[in-house]
């Protein structure tokens, strides 16, 4: 019996009409663009802004945009992850919505918290499932509306962040060489005091006093952040090419999370690989979490050839982090 694995067949994005740019940030809080450019390298963000809506949204209109674009019959989709870090409520699960919205009746769906690795854990985990042969057909969504929990008075965190969602559907199929390839995904469990939200959780539930001491947006200790993700990011994307035979000649496309321009810089030099090789689309659309990478993937689907190999990686809180070997299944759309 020939081994079955797991593809990608289709790519699906989508980010919200408003933007947020340096300058109007710079008349919210004490920054410019300058500085914003020289640290991070974001220049705009996408915001969520209409009432009402949340992460549920962004993730269904994803994923139609991908069941359009590639015409899966949406009753042959036989689960649904979303991974998120801003589910629209404590319970039900995100996923659970976006389900009901899109009307797939032969799915069981859930939410994945992983952070900004949340894309990464997954796909690894809807592979996992297709190659067991117990599954064929796979949707995974990276949603996150990070401007639910961004404090746009604090100056250190509130230009990082924005809105936006993609989707990938993962197939089964018997061609060999081809799709998820190797994962390295790791848990250190040390990154709690970094980067958290103080409040909102079972810890300290929401009161008055959570409320008026801020205490329900992202937390970071960015200097700290930034060290360990350039170390594990850049680590992981080394140990991922090493074990499979990969380098600058023959890794066709990084696709790093959309953190910091800096941390992709380093990853890029740590695995000797030139900047045009590298998805880069965190200068329009900020950080937006579990989304950074699958919106790489949609905005870059039409360079892409089969048989490229690309290498994912990640690093969110908790601290989670991993990389991917991914051999690319189609040509461009």
């Amino acid at each position: 019996m020939s081994k079955i694995n797991a593809i990608i067949t289709g790519v699906g994005g989508f980010v919200p009409d408003y933007i947020l740019t340096n300058d109007e940030l710079s008349r919210m809080v004490d920054t410019n663009d300058e500085w914003i450019m020289t640290r991070v390298g974001i220049k705009e963000r996408r915001i969520l802004t209409e009432e009402g809506l949340g992460t549920s949204y962004m993730a269904r209109k994803a994923a139609k945009q991908l069941i359009q674009k590639t015409g899966v019959d949406p009753d042959t989709i036989e689960a649904l992850i979303v991974c998120t870090s801003t589910a629209d409520y404590k319970y039900p699960s995100t996923a659970s919505i976006v389900l009901g919205k899109l009307g797939l009746k032969n799915a069981h769906a859930f939410d994945l918290w992983a952070a900004c690795c949340g894309f990464l854990y997954a796909f690894d985990m809807a592979s996992g499932l297709i190659q067991s042969g117990r599954y064929k057909k796979i949707l995974v969504i990276g949603a996150d509306k990070m401007s639910s929990v961004t404090d746009y008075k604090d100056r250190q965190t509130c230009a990082l962040f924005g809105d936006g969602a993609a989707a990938v559907l993962v197939e089964a199929t018997e061609e060999q060489n081809i799709g998820m390839m190797d994962s390295y995904l790791r848990t250190d469990g040390k990154g709690l005091p970094f980067l958290h939200m103080k409040a909102g959780g079972s810890v300290c539930p929401p009161s008055h006093f959570t409320v008026d001491h801020r205490l329900h947006y992202t937390y970071q200790e960015g200097r700290t952040v930034f060290r360990y993700a350039v170390t594990n990011m850049s680590d992981d994307c080394a140990l991922i090419a090493e074990r499979n035979g990969l380098n600058k000649d023959n890794i066709d496309w990084v696709v790093p999370h959309q953190a910091n321009m800096r941390i992709i810089e380093a990853v890029a030099k740590r695995l000797e690989m030139p900047m045009e090789k590298v998805m880069v689309n965190i200068e329009r659309y900020g950080n937006t979490s579990a989304a950074t990478i699958p919106l790489a993937l949609w905005e870059y689907e039409s360079k892409l050839k089969k048989g490229d190999n690309l290498v994912l990686t990640a690093f969110g809180a908790g601290f989670t982090h991993g990389a991917m070997y991914l051999k690319w299944a189609y040509d461009g759309k």
